[in-house]
């Protein structure tokens, strides 16, 4: 096949863009000729490469009319969009092409696209998009209190929203993004599951390596959502209880940075705050963890992190919320109940945790067995005949 891949930037940091390296390159290995239509100029100046060695059309050179000429001459059978931040874009290729969409986030179904409210108190949200959620925004403090900037992000998922029909599929990588998309309106038949893989090909340690010294690593955006506040607290709390401190890493950075470094001080956590890392060296500090706290207060779509964790052997401990049940089971690690999501109860199962060690030796084991069953090839061998199937409906639909 002939497959366009489109998405807002190939230069953004963060898991779509990690998820897209593997993918085109995985596809391009099994004989597929792949090529990316994108909204930036040039990549950016930290972007991996494996994106950019395909044919790239943007949006930024020509406009879209002359891009979207040039990929006609390229000749497409098939486009797999991602986020796209330009929703005349995808109304464009969808007029053209069979797009199939792959949802990473609550777009269309969420103003702000956190899907959580938090008032009167910290939780996921289940209501269906709609003109209540305007009303709503405020009063239960859905996001960001800026009257012109909700306004616009309602207009913005009202239109993505109107695209549901034109996407030939729409892709989710959890059970819970598929009901996510089922309680807005989408038949279920349109809609197909398909997990993501551990996005790096790092050795493991051993099982029995590294339990002399309690320790958590977190790894990700410092925001509101991921609750690295709660994770401060309830390492705190389990360190009282154990009698002994918890070492905290913290690999990140955002706008809760400097709040939270204050927390630790305050709460005399031992924790060490690295700022983003590439490379070896993030996969070390995770590799040194006992566990990996996933803390988010937020439905993730997947949490992809916690299966990079367990690609190395180290399983999670993590709220029960959104997609995490995809990964994470009682056998390769901990889901702490998120009714509300609270730090005390987090501290709970950390306590719990660490003071049975031979269990977390097996949650290793099972842990990386899940890692290695949930592969890129596996991925592969569900999304090429969802990308020629949908090719094919398409082309018996237009005679094209």
């Amino acid at each position: 096949m002939r497959i366009l891949i489109a998405n807002d930037g190939f230069g953004d940091a963060g898991g779509v863009q990690s998820y897209l390296d593997r993918v085109t390159s995985g596809l391009a290995a099994r004989g597929h000729a792949v090529a990316m239509l994108h909204r930036d100029g040039q990549p950016a100046a930290f972007a991996a490469a494996a994106t950019y060695r395909f044919p790239r059309f943007s949006v930024a050179h020509g406009g879209i009319e002359t891009t979207l000429a040039a990929v006609h001459h390229w000749g497409p059978d098939v486009c797999f969009s991602h986020n796209m931040d330009r929703l005349d874009i995808d109304r464009q290729l969808a007029d053209r092409w069979p797009v199939v969409k792959f949802m990473h986030g609550y777009l269309g179904t969420c103003i702000g696209g956190q899907k959580q409210h938090r008032f009167p108190m910290v939780q996921p949200c289940e209501r269906a998009f709609g003109p209540a959620c305007l009303a709503l925004y405020g009063p239960r403090h859905c996001g960001q209190l800026s009257p012109g900037r909700f306004v616009d992000q309602y207009r913005w998922a009202t239109r993505q929203r109107g695209l549901f029909a034109r996407y030939r599929s729409i892709v989710v990588a959890s059970a819970h993004m598929k009901r996510e998309y089922v309680r807005n309106g989408i038949d279920p038949g349109r809609i197909d599951v398909n997990p993501l893989f551990p996005t790096h090909d790092r050795t493991p340690r051993p099982a029995d390596v590294g339990l002399d010294r309690r320790s958590v690593v977190f790894l990700g955006r410092m925001t509101v959502l991921k609750g690295v506040d709660v994770l401060i607290r309830a390492v705190a709390g389990a360190s009282s209880r154990l009698g002994s401190a918890i070492a905290l890493v913290v690999i990140g950075d955002g706008p809760q940075r400097t709040p939270c470094e204050r927390l630790a001080t305050r709460l005399g956590v031992d924790a060490t705050f690295c700022g983003w890392l590439k490379g070896d060296e993030r996969w070390d500090w995770v590799r040194g963890a006992t566990l990996l706290a996933l803390p988010s207060t937020w439905p993730e779509p997947f949490g992809l992190v916690g299966l990079e964790a367990a690609a190395l052997g180290v399983p999670a401990i993590a709220f029960d919320v959104g997609g995490v049940r995809e990964w994470l089971s009682s056998e390769t690690g901990y889901l702490v109940p998120a009714d509300p999501p609270r730090a005390s109860r987090f501290a709970d199962v950390l306590v719990d945790a660490f003071r049975h060690p031979a269990a977390l030796v097996a949650m290793r084991t099972r842990a990386l067995a899940t890692a290695r069953e949930m592969s890129l090839d596996r991925h592969l061998d569900r999304l090429e005949p969802l990308l020629a199937a949908d090719r094919q409906s398409y082309a018996h639909l237009t005679g094209r």
